[in-house]
């Protein structure tokens, strides 16, 4: 019997089991015109009642519900407006005036009442969906966006349901039959095969799921066998050829959650085509991370050779300042011999009284020379420190790669790489080392031979002009012409390689995070179509002449105003004669005696909880854990539902991890039951969903916009420990410890609007938009306030392209370049401010020119073909050739002088961005206190890990939520009692309160309803 999808997850529109104030005065309240329009079409008070009580109803949920379904708080708001008695109820005398009235309504809105037609629409957009999407929950979305677009009236749930069943169920049994049919009974055999458990043993089907371990030399061995062994499974590209890459994604997250038992009851075609989808992800993600292992590898080799470098310094210090002393007295006597006197020479006239000189001074030199320990010692001495002058570690590498060589090599020939440009001298280089790696000699010739598919051979010349003069000291020796140090090349050319894959300008075949940017963007004629609704919406001019004067215009505008305000500037000052600048800091505001007061008392009048009464209220209030439940999309079959997910979300949220909760629960919920809910029915997405809830929630609380902004958010990191033996750890310069980060994008209001865990190597500022761009929630963040990292320049040119005030902390701010409008441009007072005139200048035509490419990339973003994150990977790395890079980075440079010029100019955006810091330095203490059952993740899987987070993330915004409850509730009680409450004052009593929440002690889940609703209106003048 197939299980309903339910309700609950989908976006069909019903009431609310809690309706705030603000809501039923938006969505409910009936507007004059209307109410006189319903008088004239009423014949009585009932009527009445219901006319109105059904129109609103149809406006907020596109169908009319059965009067009884009303809830009474919005059927009494609407009496109340309409001024009639208590005792007045809407009804309908006969099922004849029902229908008049729904007539009268669809005709006032304008809606169409044509049920075949309705599922025909909804048909095609499921039809359409179903080849992306999967989730039944989605494919309802879909056809509803569809539905109210065509202003048509909803049919019932139901039939939604069925339908969107019935045409998910024919459209994957396509793919899987499409699928299964391109193998042979090998093929079939082999995969079959997976699910095979070898007594005492586990099934090969876990090696597609287990993810790498720490890039250890061994360890990058066995990931390269792995990969061989996957591949010899079987041609997935063939067999999952015309299926979407979001349903063959989605066909291995099912396969993904469940073990080989579990595996082996799906039905046989099903079952082979999740094998087959599975198998092609395990691929995509083994290359992915070898890719990473390389790149992890070298750059550890890099820092090696760096530290050796300065060890090297430091040992060779002494001899250095010998050998300067040497030089001194070897000066010493050649003054004395020539007659210097400080300021001149005394040159003799006659050539014999010349050559007598010279040789005075020679005869002095070398016996200084002597004294010193000989000429040969001193040249010996002089060629050891002078080796690895400057910041030259390029011949220190060599050491530190000979063990890593053999593999890296080996990983080189097993990837298929391509360059994303013309010039691809890297790779030839590659391809060089390959060809070179069985030769034995240091030096080899820089032509070499080639065989071909034909059987002939081609003659080719390595270039190393991509290499920096650092490696070209070394590749070439002037005694060995037309000869290249293969030992050296090989090192830098793989050093080369790296850079080359994380900036864009090398990809990778078959891999996802190192795939050509290029194939990834739209076209610019599937983009021209898109331009101006989405110009419209980010609020950027359509054309890339508008553009490009709009940002001119800005940039000479901000500078011409702070150059006109300086003479007010109290806290800037610039020393035109010597070129000093000074930024005063202010001295922060203290905090207003009133509001110590009522933070005391409202201390003192909070009620206390444990975190699992928290979690049980806010899932009764809010119903966050709708979204959960089994990766088909269907109803979960497991018995109270609620309790589980309630106890998931406190097992994981706290990282106490499913046995600590079994045990201290006294065998209430099973270890497997814990396990089963968190691995299964709960990924990423379902989390996101479910935080979304509870912020949508939450933003209807009066307190929220008493506490901030919600159109404003601080993204910052705070480091995690994990088990080393993985590929996300990693120590961090920064934060000290071992393991990744939790980077958490947090609103003004105090409230988290998305979670994320990366590698502490990973440049953070990758993923600033990537939160705003996934969040779920109702809330628009227009406004974004970063971390140091967020100062870079492409980041400022994403910025500005998705619509986004971006506004980091600023560090170091004399080091930045200010850039100016033209080479012309002068200002009276703030000219120092500014870089060279000749060089540090915008260049207009460039961004101009590339307009295109800049749309290009935000639209494709925005449409879901590539990641903003998987960009910004690409841009955090300077590239040679990349003009997207080159692009973003000029257009960064307009946005980030205007907010450096703002920043010195304005004191109160210095205030807004500490204050936004330390908000979000505030959440990171708050959720580390929540996660209170081990300081280390306790899973080596890194979306494990990402769960972790994302699970603490909903137990925070949880306890947010139901602090601010209680908090709202405390402020009505003291207003009610005649304490003047001053919303200023409330504004500074924040939610991260952990005195009054227990997380010790028994662990009692009481899973009864909360006696009252969530409150969020607060009783006071705004």
């Amino acid at each position: 019997m197939r299980r309903m999808a339910s309700v609950e997850r989908t976006a069909y529109p019903r009431f609310k089991r809690t309706i705030s104030s603000r809501e039923l005065h938006e969505a409910f309240t009936p507007g004059t015109a209307e109410v006189a329009w319903a008088r004239g079409k009423a014949r009585s008070p009932e009527h009445l009642l219901a006319l109105v009580v059904l129109l609103k109803s149809y406006q907020k949920l596109g169908y009319f519900p059965d009067l009884g379904e009303v809830p009474e708080l919005v059927v009494g708001h609407v009496r109340g407006l309409l001024e009639q008695d208590e005792s007045v109820s809407p009804r309908h005398d006969s099922v004849r005036t029902a229908a008049r009235q729904r007539d009268f309504i669809r005709e006032r809105i304008g809606v169409v009442y044509d049920m075949e037609k309705a599922r025909e629409v909804a048909a095609v957009a499921i039809r359409e969906a179903v080849q992306t999407k999967d989730n039944p929950a989605d494919l309802i979305n879909v056809a509803l966006e569809k539905l109210v677009k065509a202003r048509m009236e909803l049919p019932g749930y139901s039939t939604l349901d069925e339908m969107a069943s019935a045409i998910r169920t024919e459209a994957n049994e396509d793919f899987f039959a499409a699928i299964v049919s391109r193998m042979d009974e090998v093929d079939r055999a082999r995969l079959l095969g997976l699910l095979r458990v070898p007594a005492g043993g586990r099934s090969r089907f876990d090696e597609l799921k287990r993810p790498a371990k720490a890039p250890t030399v061994s360890r990058l061995r066995e990931h390269l066998a792995h990969l061989d062994r996957l591949e010899a499974m079987g041609a997935t590209a063939t067999w999952l050829q015309g299926v979407p890459p979001g349903k063959v994604e989605h066909f291995a997250g099912q396969a993904k959650v469940l073990d080989a038992a579990e595996m082996s009851k799906v039905g046989m075609v099903k079952r082979l085509a999740l094998l087959a989808s599975l198998l092609r992800m395990a691929k995509v993600r083994a290359r992915d991370e070898l890719v990473t292992m390389l790149c992890k590898r070298m750059g550890s080799i890099t820092k090696k050779a760096k530290e050796d470098l300065e060890r090297i310094r430091e040992r060779h210090r002494a001899e250095s300042e010998r050998l300067i002393a040497v030089l001194g007295e070897v000066l010493e006597a050649a003054r004395d011999a020539v007659g210097f006197d400080g300021e001149s020479v005394t040159v003799p006239t006659s050539v014999r009284k010349q050559n007598a000189v010279h040789a005075e001074c020679g005869k002095a030199v070398l016996e200084r020379l002597e004294k010193a320990g000989g000429l040969a010692k001193l040249s010996e001495d002089h060629e050891l420190v002078s080796a690895h002058h400057g910041d030259n570690y390029a011949p220190l590498m060599r050491r530190h790669f000979r063990s890593h060589r053999k593999v890296l090599l080996d990983l080189t020939e097993t990837l298929s790489m391509v360059a994303t440009s013309t010039d691809d001298t890297v790779l030839q280089a590659v391809g060089f080392c390959q060809a070179m790696r069985h030769r034995g000699s240091q030096w080899v010739p820089v032509t070499y031979t080639v065989a071909q598919e034909d059987g002939t051979e081609k003659t080719k010349t390595v270039s190393a002009d991509f290499a920096s003069q650092m490696w070209q000291r070394i590749l070439f020796d002037k005694h060995k012409p037309g000869k290249i140090n293969r030992r050296h090349f090989e090192v830098c050319t793989l050093f080369y390689l790296t850079q080359e894959l994380r900036t864009g300008d090398v990809a990778v075949i078959g891999s996802e995070s190192y795939a050509d940017l290029h194939d990834q963007l739209l076209s610019w004629q599937a983009c021209e179509p898109l331009v101006a609704d989405y110009c419209e919406q980010a609020g950027l001019p359509a054309t890339a002449p508008a553009f490009t004067a709009a940002l001119k215009q800005k940039l000479t505008a901000t500078a011409a105003k702070v150059d006109a305000g300086y003479p007010d500037n109290a806290d800037l000052t610039i020393d035109t004669a010597s070129g000093k600048i000074v930024l005063t800091p202010r001295k922060g505001k203290d905090r207003r005696k009133s509001a110590q007061d009522l933070e005391a008392e409202i201390l003192r009048r909070l009620p206390g909880w444990s975190l699992l009464d928290v979690l049980a209220r806010t899932a009764y209030w809010i119903r966050w854990w709708r979204h959960f439940g089994p990766a088909s999309g269907s109803d979960p079959k497991i018995r109270d539902k609620l309790a589980r997910y309630v106890l998931t979300v406190f097992c994981y949220g706290t990282n106490a991890g499913p046995a600590q909760v079994a045990r201290h629960m006294r065998q209430k919920v099973s270890v497997h039951e814990l396990s089963l809910a968190g691995n299964q029915h709960i990924t990423a997405e379902k989390l996101n969903a479910a935080s979304a809830d509870v912020i949508d929630m939450f933003i209807q609380l009066d307190l929220a916009h008493v506490w901030g902004d919600v159109g404003k958010a601080g993204i910052d990191g705070s480091q995690y420990d994990t088990w080393e033996n993985n590929m996300l750890a990693e120590s961090h310069i920064r934060y000290g410890g071992f393991g990744g980060i939790s980077m958490r994008h947090v609103s003004d209001t105090y409230i988290a609007l998305f979670s994320h865990f990366i590698p502490c190597g990973v440049w953070e500022a990758v993923y600033l938009f990537e939160g705003l761009l996934k969040n779920q929630s109702e809330v628009t963040v227009d406004i974004v306030h970063g971390d140091t990292q967020g100062q870079s320049l492409p980041v400022f040119g994403l910025a500005h392209m998705l619509g986004v005030e971006l506004l980091p902390r600023i560090r170091n701010w004399k080091d930045l370049t200010f850039y100016r409008p033209s080479a012309t441009m002068k200002y009276q007072h703030i000219d120092p401010l500014f870089g060279d005139p000749q060089k540090d200048v915008i260049n207009w035509r460039l961004i101009e020119n590339h307009w295109q490419d800049l749309m290009r990339v935000v639209l494709s973003i925005r449409e879901g073909r590539l990641s903003s994150a998987a960009l910004l990977r690409r841009l955090g790395n300077e590239s040679r050739r990349n003009r997207i890079y080159q692009a973003y980075r000029e257009l960064g440079r307009v946005m980030r002088t205007i907010v450096l010029l703002r920043f010195l100019s304005e004191p109160e955006l210095r205030e807004s961005i500490q204050a936004m810091t330390n908000k979000v330095e505030a959440f990171h203490k708050f959720s580390n206190w929540l996660m209170f059952a081990s300081d280390v993740l306790q899973d080596n899987d890194p979306d494990h890990q990402e769960k972790t987070i994302k699970f603490n993330g909903l137990l925070a915004n949880c306890l947010i939520f139901h602090t601010a409850v209680d908090i709202t509730k405390v402020a009505n009680d003291l207003i009610d009692e005649g304490w003047e409450v001053d919303p200023v004052d409330l504004a500074t009593v924040t939610p991260y309160i952990t005195s009054k929440t227990r997380r010790f002690g028994t662990w009692h889940l009481d899973m009864e309803p909360p006696e009252n609703e969530a409150v969020g209106r607060l009783r006071m003048a705004a």
